[in-house]
């Protein structure tokens, strides 16, 4: 299985906002790697870390950053959808 798959599964095995990060740490290791990432971004590498780690607490203009960064590199849709409690 390819890590980037292996990655995202990772979501599955930790709950909530913790899982998020954690698949989001595990998709840019396995993908394009921070360095890459803080170039695309205009992020520093160290502050990807920080926002991407368990105590990390990134606003919605860096996530928005990074997740164009992702999507534009890997040339893939990011979609998000809220469902019902």
């Amino acid at each position: 299985m390819r890590s980037w798959v292996r990655s995202g599964l990772s979501i599955f095995k930790h709950p909530g906002a913790l899982g998020l990060v954690v698949a989001g740490s595990n998709l840019v290791n396995a993908t394009i790697g921070f360095e890459q990432l803080a170039a695309l971004a205009a992020k520093p590498s160290k502050s990807l870390h920080s926002m991407l780690s368990f105590t990390g607490n990134p606003s919605m203009d860096n996530l928005a950053a990074i997740f164009h960064a992702i999507r534009e590199r890997l040339n893939v849709n990011l979609e998000a959808h809220s469902v019902a409690a």
